[in-house]
Order: C-alpha cells, then structure tokens, then sequence
C-alpha cells in the first residue's frame, strides 16, 4: 500500500500504476443484500436455481455491485492522509465486460491518469479495472473522479 499526505506526494504517481488490491469473493448472501438495497430482484442475481440455466450457469453480481466496492479496494491501494473530507465526484468511461459469477474474486487495479489542484483540492482521476480471477476478462474498466481537501 501506498501512502499519500499530500498533493504534492500525490503528483510523483501521475501517469503510473498506483497497485492492485487482494481479492475479494462476491457471495450470494452479498448480491441478495444488495439486492435487497436497491430494490433490483432479477431472477439473474437472486434465484441460483433458475440461473443454472442461464448462459452463466449461476447467479450474477450486479453491475453496479462490483463499482459499488471499488472505494473499499481502492483503500487497500493507497492510505491518503491528512484529508479534511473526500468525495466521490464522478465515473467517467464506464464499460462492463463481462458478468461477475457468484463467488468469483475480485481485485481493483489502479492508474493516476490526472491530477489537478483546483485552489486547494485534489482533483484525481483513476483508470480502475476491476480483474476477476482465473479470467482472461476484466468486469469493468472506468476512469473513478475523487476530491481530495488535504489540511
């Protein structure tokens, strides 16, 4: 992991690979949660009996549950310290590319495209792509926009 106090320390990773998170598996108890949340029953994440006969062979993660934990990997990639507040700000560039199979592993994969300093707050663009193990596919690729307001 790396760690990042400032804008200054964060400019010396613009244009590079920042890391790759671990894996983290995607359980059907997770999608039913998430599910649950945002009120998207599809038979294709809820119901593992009738998904067995899908292209997939199994229940899906949805789309928006795979972005929905970039922020926690993304986390296990860089420690930005001394941040009165950070926002999420933006996706740019989002593509899915292939489905997410229940209690597949997944890992973010980070690059500084852009960094900007907007009067005192960081602007950081981040190229992610989030790999699935065991596949020559990646689930998505996006460019992530986060705010930092260092002290």
């Amino acid at each position: 992991m790396i760690v990042i106090n400032n804008h200054k320390e964060f400019e010396e990773w613009l244009g590079k690979e920042m890391g790759v998170s671990d894996y983290i598996k995607i359980s059907q108890e997770q999608i039913n949660k998430f599910a649950d949340a945002t009120l998207d029953h599809q038979w294709i994440h809820t119901d593992p009996q009738r998904a067995k006969s899908s292209q997939f062979g199994s229940t899906i993660a949805h789309g928006y549950l795979t972005l929905s934990v970039t922020p926690h990997l993304w986390e296990q990639i860089a420690d930005i310290r001394n941040t009165k507040m950070m926002i999420n700000y933006g996706i740019e560039k989002m593509k899915f590319n292939q489905a997410v199979k229940v209690d597949s592993e997944v890992r973010l994969r980070a690059k500084l495209a852009s960094l900007i300093d907007l009067r005192g707050i960081t602007k950081a663009q981040l190229d992610i792509t989030l790999e699935i193990k065991d596949s020559p596919k990646n689930a998505f690729t996006a460019t992530l926009i986060f705010l930092y307001h260092f002290k």
